[in-house]
């Protein structure tokens, strides 16, 4: 079996749907089901809809298009708001699409009309993580004037990302905030929206019972893959993280300075690395690179490891804590954050196995 590869754990991937799914369920809420993280895996989908969630999101359509292919059943939700460019292929395969721009949103309309789908998409609204959406305190108004414009496309609610870009976190205050634009807007247009306004970092509030009640849509993916919350820098304790395992293959072992000799620039990356002076240290080199893993997001089984720094191709660690007896040919293993998954999952470098 060649090395590096993902073990992909099938069973704890549904074991953590299924809860998820009986948590948002209880409380009235869409769990979808987000597969970018693995490239619109087929099997990892299939995994999800035999868990009982029924709609799947991805942010590439290359993604949504392949699950179609391997007769994965919709309906799909696009996640990135789309280029105008792929519009049509949105409307073709997708089902409900984030949006942003009324531009967007007017195109997506006349392609509907013309392919005669019912397309439905969700207005985002930017509560203050300065990613994606309509700022908040224009919404209201500017959402409400592109519906008396939209002729056959649905607006199905108003969503909201939080954690991706600023690092907001959700809070009672924000939910909030969205409820109230909700309401406003249901009076206004005189119609029953949705509120997407969960992800993994948004999983806190529902359990700790601060969920305003009207948020009934959460987009799901780093919690059902890996087990973990990156936003909120926590693993959570009712999930699996051994979903995913990264296996790579020693292929140097050697006793170094900690330090390295002469003249110190930029590596292959541009950046500039900072070492501590430990003396004399064992070291280990793997045959796996940033092209494939974040290295600052590699947490070894073996607690006696320290991951130093990578270059493209290899990835470099300290073993001089270890009480393991490592050889040329080992295979190590590790637990990956949501970043170093994202790499490998789309690294063509890393073998995909599954159990």
């Amino acid at each position: 079996m060649p090395y590096p590869r993902l073990i992909i754990s099938l069973n704890d991937i549904y074991q953590n749907a299924l809860t998820l799914k009986k948590m948002c369920d209880e409380k009235g809420i869409e769990l979808v089901g987000v597969t970018k993280l693995t490239l619109g895996d087929p099997k990892i989908a299939t995994i999800l809809k035999e868990a009982g969630i029924s709609k799947l999101g991805d942010s590439r359509l290359k993604n949504i298009k392949k699950l179609i292919e391997n007769n994965i059943p919709g309906p799909f939700q696009l996640l990135r708001i789309p280029m105008i460019s792929e519009l049509e292929e949105a409307v073709i395969y997708a089902d409900e699409i984030l949006v942003s721009e009324e531009k967007t949103a007017l195109i997506i309309d006349e392609i509907a009309q013309k392919y005669d789908k019912n397309i439905q998409i969700i207005l985002m609204i930017d509560v203050g993580d300065l990613r994606e959406g309509i700022w908040y305190e224009e919404a209201p108004q500017k959402i409400a004037k592109l519906f008396e414009k939209l002729k056959f496309v649905d607006i199905r609610g108003i969503g909201t990302n939080l954690g991706c870009f600023g690092g907001v976190l959700p809070t009672e205050k924000n939910m909030n905030l969205m409820i109230e634009i909700k309401n406003y807007l249901e009076e206004k247009l005189n119609k029953k929206l949705i509120v997407s306004a969960g992800n993994t970092v948004a999983l806190k509030l529902l359990e700790e019972g601060k969920l305003p009640e009207g948020i009934n849509q959460y987009r799901v993916g780093e919690a059902l893959l890996l087990g973990t919350d990156a936003t909120g820098h926590r693993e959570i304790p009712y999930l699996s993280q051994d979903t995913v395992i990264l296996e790579a293959e020693v292929v140097e072992l050697d006793y170094k300075p900690s330090v390295p000799v002469g003249k110190i620039g930029r590596d292959s990356m541009g950046r500039i690395p900072k070492f501590e002076d430990k003396g004399w240290r064992n070291r280990i080199i793997l045959a796996i690179g940033e092209q494939d893993i974040d290295s600052s997001g590699l947490k070894p089984f073996d607690l006696g490891i320290n991951v130093l720094h990578a270059s493209s191709d290899h990835t470099i660690a300290d073993i001089s804590e270890s009480s393991f007896e490592y050889n040329v040919g080992d295979i190590v293993k590790f637990r990956l954050s949501y970043g170093s998954a994202l790499r490998a999952f789309t690294s063509p470098f890393v073998e995909k196995v599954y159990k």
